[in-house]
């Protein structure tokens, strides 16, 4: 086997609908701290101290919701919680969240023991978040 030449993600760019809304909920929602951007191409740079995103605002009016079945690129983004009474915590907080359409609630992924839920976040992009006990 070779040797993989690189490091993992540095950071993973996502485009969205409402960048200010997207902002919103990783700041507030999840708790992420912005630490950057570019208002000449709006975007902002976040982090939760471990991953790192960048959110940049898709420009028209014209726009093609994100569509994990048509679509080449991002299935969907998976963020890990330490405990299951996080993933319940975080699924509790989003559920209501503005702009946050739910997929489905926390459940077992599979036969488990990971759970895990899937929603859209406000600027479009399907989120996972899950809980793996081993």
């Amino acid at each position: 086997m070779t040797k993989s030449t690189t490091l993992g993600i540095d950071h993973l760019g996502l485009s969205v609908k409402d960048l200010e809304a997207s902002k919103a909920f990783f700041e507030n929602a999840l708790g992420w701290t912005q630490f950057g951007g570019n208002p000449d191409y709006p975007s902002v740079y976040i982090t939760d101290g471990t991953s790192k995103i960048t959110l940049w605002q898709c420009k028209g009016d014209a726009l093609n919701e994100f569509d994990r079945h048509k679509n080449v690129g991002l299935h969907h983004l998976a963020l890990k919680v330490p405990t299951a009474e996080a993933l319940r915590a975080v699924f509790e907080t989003v559920r209501s969240w503005p702009g946050v359409k739910i997929e489905f609630a926390p459940e077992l992924s599979g036969n488990g023991p990971k759970e895990h839920f899937m929603i859209y976040e406000p600027g479009g992009t399907r989120l996972e978040v899950s809980f793996d006990p081993r």
